[in-house]
C-alpha cells in the first residue's frame, strides 16, 4: 500500500510526523485531498482542520491550523502552520470566549487596521469552532 509521509509543524512545535493514506486540509482555493505521489504544489492554507488518515492504525488525526503554507512532492506532505493544536487538545470553551472578544473587537475598533486584526482573530475563532464540531462527529 503506497504511503505519503506528513509533516504538521508551528513555530512552537512539530505536531504531527507520520505515515498517511490520505490528508485533507483548507487550501486557500477550497478543500484539498492528497494522495502519495500527488503532483507537486505550494499553497497558502485557511484556518481549519488538518486531517491525517495514518497509515499504521487507519485511525484519523485531527490538527487545527490557523492558516499557514503547505507544500506537496511526491512522497511528502508539509504543512507549515502559523499555529496549530492537536484536535484532542482543542477547547471549545476558550475558543467561544475568544470569537465573543473578536466581536466586541470589532464593534469597538477605532480603525481600519484595528477593525482587520479583529476580523481575522474572529475567523480564525469560527474555524476552530467548526474544527471542534467536525471532531465531534467522527
Amino acid at each position: 500500500m503506497a504511503t505519503i509521509h506528513v509533516d504538521v509543524v508551528s513555530a512552537e512545535a512539530s505536531i504531527f510526523s507520520g505515515e498517511a493514506k490520505f490528508v485533507a486540509l483548507p487550501g486557500e482555493n477550497g478543500e484539498l485531498g492528497i494522495l502519495p505521489r500527488h503532483t507537486p504544489l505550494i499553497t497558502r492554507i485557511r484556518p481549519g482542520a488538518v486531517r491525517i488518515e495514518r497509515a499504521d492504525t487507519g485511525e484519523e488525526e485531527f490538527v487545527f491550523v490557523a492558516g499557514g503554507i503547505l507544500e506537496v512532492q511526491p512522497g511528502t506532505v508539509t504543512v507549515l502552520a502559523d499555529t496549530a493544536i492537536r484536535g484532542h487538545d482543542l477547547d471549545e470553551a476558550k475558543a467561544n470566549e475568544a470569537k465573543k472578544l473578536a466581536e466586541e473587537a470589532m464593534k469597538n475598533a477605532k480603525s481600519d487596521v484595528d477593525f482587520a486584526k479583529a476580523q481575522s482573530e474572529f475567523a480564525v475563532m469560527a474555524a476552530q469552532i467548526a474544527a471542534i464540531a467536525k471532531l465531534r462527529k467522527k
